[in-house]
């Protein structure tokens, strides 16, 4: 296995957990995960928007890294053709 490979395998791996995660911190109907902590933070309304923007920033980041990852995978090796030398 190449360096180039091991790095985007980790980067996809990486990027796909922390996409989970961050996607399951939204908030549906301002009773999440963001809602609980920064609540415990600011203990304000307005400031629950300031964290729910910062988790929209990082899951968009984490999904640009998820799929640039990807396309590259898919581009450096298209039809699987990773072998074990």
């Amino acid at each position: 296995m190449s360096p180039l490979l091991i790095v985007f395998i980790a980067l996809l791996v990486i990027s796909g957990i922390a996409l989970i995660v961050f996607i399951m911190m939204h908030s549906g109907k301002g009773t999440g995960v963001s809602d609980a902590i920064a609540s415990a933070f600011y203990g304000t309304q307005q400031s629950s928007s300031v964290v729910e923007k910062n988790l929209d920033r990082i899951t968009v980041i984490c999904a640009v890294v998820f799929m640039v990852s990807l396309l590259v995978l898919m581009v450096i090796y298209p039809q699987g053709s990773i072998s074990a030398q």
